[in-house]
């Protein structure tokens, strides 16, 4: 059995889909309810990490999420690694102790648009980008042992720094550029434990105080 010791929040995206929100204020620091997006991570967390050490990510501007986590890359093992623009409506699911490194999930029978895992036996075998049905929806909460942390940080080098690769999600590295060294696990959480918010839509369905933007966005792209 592991144990998390340390966990990186990854805030530095530039929202582009939650516009004109994010022009003025980052992404994970819009309010659903009332509440900031990270806050729920952050109080989920501070229990058990009471200290917050803040990483600059120089690169946010012209890179993908793979340039945080390589601005992180030193604190890698017995992490958890989660995204700072979704809801942690149960902290229940930021448990410490995991079997073996791998990602929150809930399971879909209907048709879904988001990555989806396939996972006979409960280790993943692939990922789908664009969904499909019956399978495990990766959410953006995943634990990584030592091993793997160690793992990770050569591949975040390798593609970063060596192949130059800007665009690439950090999860592309276990889940596409190097799957064969991963044995990844399952996490399942239940559906509405954590509410992930990647555009003005999903945002305004969850906060009634957004419908005016939402209307005014839809309005501007479609005449």
């Amino acid at each position: 059995m592991n144990r998390v010791k340390r966990a990186i929040i990854v805030a530095a995206g530039r929202g582009v889909r939650m516009q004109p929100l994010t022009l003025t204020t980052p992404k994970p620091l819009v309010t659903v309810g009332g509440v900031r997006m990270i806050d729920t991570a952050i109080q989920a967390l501070k229990e058990t990490y009471p200290s917050i050490h803040l990483i600059e990510n120089p690169y946010f501007e012209t890179c993908n999420n793979i340039s945080s986590l390589y601005a992180a890359r030193e604190y890698l093992q017995d992490v958890m690694i989660l995204d700072g623009d979704q809801m942690i409506y149960n902290p229940r699911v930021l448990a410490a102790d995991f079997e073996r490194s791998g990602y929150n999930v809930v399971w879909r029978d209907d048709p879904t648009g988001e990555w989806l895992l396939t996972a006979p036996e409960g280790i993943v075998t692939a990922c789908s980008r664009t969904g499909g049905r019956r399978g495990w929806q990766l959410y953006s909460i995943s634990r990584w042992s030592a091993e793997d942390g160690r793992r990770l940080r050569r591949h975040l080098e390798i593609e970063f720094e060596q192949k130059r690769r800007r665009d690439l999600y950090w999860d592309d590295l276990a889940l596409f550029c190097y799957p064969q060294e991963y044995r990844l696990g399952l996490y399942p959480m239940e559906d509405g434990d954590v509410v992930e918010i990647d555009s003005l839509a999903e945002l305004a369905a969850l906060d009634t105080r957004y419908h005016d933007i939402r209307s005014t966005e839809h309005e501007k792209q479609h005449g």
